[in-house]
């Protein structure tokens, strides 16, 4: 299958990396084939964290919540490997809230409240919540969606008439 790997030059990424994400998306139809070329993606990323947004991205509109939280734990560690975050959130929370403008505390605060979706959908909600709320702690503005989330998962249930 030929591809075109300049027609994504704004993507920052080497091009056997570009080459195979664009065979995922050109097989999307056939998830066995396209996953195999997102896994090889993935097993390349390296440095580079927008592989493993748009592996994310994939596995989660592909419905493979399993995979998708897989991928969104890699790309949290690799932030918190490369900024030095600490394990406890109440030390985390005042970093987090002092850099929210920064592209790499956004792209982590955006992975974790994603981590937070994707455990709703696999049922683990008091999970869910835990990241919702952490996450809404640092975002006043709800940038990152959690606020929205929370709301969704402590919301009472509708009364039947």
């Amino acid at each position: 299958m030929q591809v075109d790997t300049n027609k994504f030059s704004w993507f920052q990424v080497p091009e056997d990396i570009k080459k195979l994400l664009m065979l995922a998306a050109q097989t999307w139809e056939n998830t066995s084939e396209s996953e195999k070329y997102m896994q090889q993606a993935v097993a390349k990323t390296g440095e580079h964290t927008e592989v493993l947004v748009a592996a994310y991205r994939y596995f989660y509109y592909k419905n493979n919540y399993l995979l998708a939280l897989q991928t969104t734990n890699q790309l949290l560690d690799k932030i918190k490997l490369a900024e030095k975050f600490p394990d406890d959130w109440e030390q985390l929370k005042p970093i987090l809230f002092s850099r929210k403008e920064d592209s790499q505390i956004r792209l982590y605060l955006n992975a974790y409240a994603a981590s937070g979706l994707v455990l709703a959908k696999l049922g683990d909600i008091e999970q869910a919540k835990k990241i919702s709320s952490r996450v809404k702690e640092v975002d006043e503005n709800n940038d990152f969606g959690a606020g929205i989330l929370l709301d969704i998962l402590t919301r009472p249930p509708e009364e039947e008439d």
